[in-house]
């Protein structure tokens, strides 16, 4: 009880030397505010980057490979620019011969087509693909249906819209059975799908803003002097690792790279994202921890300047308190809780400035503001001022009374 009453009057004492001295309580913080903006503003980026991500690849769907003359992430891109293309027929041996597969889909895309409902229209892009790309890509039409393998093989003018493209196009109508136009052919709506988001913080490669029809329909509308992609999503039970190799295996063979030679195809899968993620947040990580440290050390050399200018101009009042009975303990924790108050008022402040700056942040990048950010940052912001407000704390509880009281 008597601690709770020390720690209550030490709070009321460092409130009334912060009142007393608001401008320089103010000055004194910008370094902390400085500092709690940054470490704010990485964790919230981080944050939203990660949430973004997940979401992304749950929606190119669970232990799927993509087979693809390109490299997603590393590869020399001269290299793979003379590489042959991935073709159609590819696709099916691969289908036929690799039975530990659940499913071997074709995808092609051509990017930023015209879609168009009566007078409205919309850009986006158009996927040609097969029936088994829902098992792959694991999502379903929120309306109607996906085509199915007559509609497939014979090459049938419907589609599959985006959440997006529904929503421009046909407003308050229901998309389902209605004719679009799709880089000028007409395509019977058969299904929407469900609304899926950004796609790592863009529009671009999200399902919302895209087409599907079906690949037979897509090679003679669009040309067939492409690559395509080929995704492949593993049996359940299989050892991924070695289906992964003997893919790799057979895909070689289908493709007639001689033994010894490095694919000419590449194998990308939603690791690759990781790591690159990772790889991002580390670099972000590093230059935000550096300019946090600068700034929170400039911010810990100013309290704890101002902490020993407090001690000296309170010399008289130290003296006199300790006169009367005031315990060290008593004077150490009046300048500790000061210091950590004043560096806890530059993390509301940091926290003030940070809030709005991540809702304009959000409209580039994905950001987001969880509660441990916030208590992370007030931790921060009062473990500063304990470590500022220490060496000045124990100098005004160490003071001789007698010598305090004759000082001028």
């Amino acid at each position: 009880m008597f601690r709770l009453y020390e720690f209550k009057e030490g709070m009321r004492i460092a409130l009334t030397a912060i009142g007393a001295n608001k401008m320089r309580s103010v000055l004194t913080t910008l370094g902390i505010v400085i500092g709690i903006v940054v470490v704010t503003l990485m964790a919230t980026v981080i944050e939203g980057l990660g949430s973004a991500l997940d979401k992304s690849i749950s929606s190119l769907g669970t232990d799927v490979y993509y087979l693809s003359k390109w490299d997603w992430f590393g590869g020399e891109w001269w290299k793979a620019r003379n590489r042959k293309d991935v073709t159609v027929e590819q696709a099916e041996e691969l289908r036929e011969k690799f039975m530990l597969a659940e499913a071997v889909v074709p995808v092609v895309s051509t990017w930023q087509q015209t879609f168009k409902y009566r007078n409205r229209s919309v850009k986006g892009n158009v996927n040609g693909t097969v029936p088994e790309y829902e098992i792959t890509s694991g999502v379903v039409p929120g309306e109607g249906r996906f085509f199915n393998l007559y509609e497939s093989n014979a090459g049938r003018p419907v589609c599959v819209i985006g959440f997006d493209v529904a929503k421009n196009l046909f407003e308050r109508e229901d998309p389902v059975g209605k004719t679009i136009k799709v880089a000028g052919y007409s395509y019977r709506v058969i299904g929407v799908f469900e609304k899926e988001g950004d796609f790592l913080g863009t529009s671009m490669f999200s399902k919302d803003t895209q087409v599907f029809v079906p690949m037979a329909n897509f090679l003679k509308v669009f040309g067939s002097n492409r690559s395509i992609d080929i995704h492949v999503k593993m049996r359940e039970g299989t050892d991924k690792e070695e289906a992964k190799e003997e893919m790799i295996g057979m895909f070689r063979k289908i493709r007639g790279v001689p033994p010894g030679e490095e694919n000419d195809f590449g194998v990308n899968t939603q690791d690759f994202l990781k790591q690159v993620f990772d790889s991002v947040v580390s670099t972000i990580g590093v230059v935000g921890f550096l300019i946090t440290s600068l700034s929170l050390l400039v911010g810990g050399v100013g309290i704890m300047n101002i902490m020993f200018v407090s001690v000296k101009e309170r010399t008289k009042e130290i003296g006199t308190r300790k006169a009367l009975g005031a315990k060290r303990r008593t004077i150490l924790l009046q300048f500790l809780i000061e210091a950590a108050t004043i560096c806890t008022l530059g993390g509301l402040i940091g926290l003030g400035v940070s809030f709005p700056l991540s809702l304009i942040i959000n409209e580039i990048l994905p950001s987001s503001m969880p509660l441990w950010v916030v208590i992370l940052s007030l931790s921060i912001s009062i473990g500063v001022g304990l470590i500022s407000g220490i060496i000045p704390a124990f100098t005004a509880a160490r003071m001789n009374p007698v010598d305090a009281l004759r000082y001028e």
